[in-house]
C-alpha cells in the first residue's frame, strides 16, 4: 500500500494512503473577532481557540501573527490538515484539536 510522510508537532508520521489520517483534520476555519478562530474538524467536532495568549510577546516566527490583519489571513493547509498563515507558520494539529474541542484527539 502507498505511504505518505507527514509531520505533526515535529514528529514524522508515516501514513498508509487509503486508510485516512490518524487524527481528525481541520476542514474549515472562521475568524469571528480579536485573536479567536472557530475550527471545524473532519470528525464533525468544532470549537474555538483564543490565540492571544499564544502570540503575546512572541519575537520568533509567530511574531507576524500579532498583527491582526496578518492573523486574519489564516487558512487551512489541505495536505497537513492544520491551520497555516502566508509566512508558512502553522500550529500542531493535536494541540488545535484538544484546545478547540476540549478532549484528547482520537487516533487510529
Amino acid at each position: 500500500m502507498p505511504r505518505s510522510r507527514l509531520t505533526y508537532c515535529g514528529v514524522a508520521l508515516t501514513l498508509r494512503l487509503g486508510r485516512g489520517p490518524l487524527l481528525p483534520r481541520v476542514v474549515s476555519v472562521r475568524y469571528p473577532d480579536g485573536y479567536r478562530l472557530l475550527l471545524r474538524f473532519s470528525d464533525g467536532q468544532a470549537g474555538g481557540i483564543d490565540f492571544a495568549p499564544r502570540l503575546r510577546g512572541r519575537s520568533d516566527v509567530f511574531a507576524p501573527l500579532q498583527d491582526i490583519g496578518f492573523f486574519k489571513r489564516v487558512g487551512v493547509d489541505e495536505e497537513a490538515g492544520t491551520l497555516v498563515w502566508p509566512n508558512g507558520v502553522n500550529f500542531c494539529l493535536v494541540v488545535l484539536y484538544e484546545t478547540a474541542v476540549g478532549e484528547l484527539a482520537p487516533t487510529g
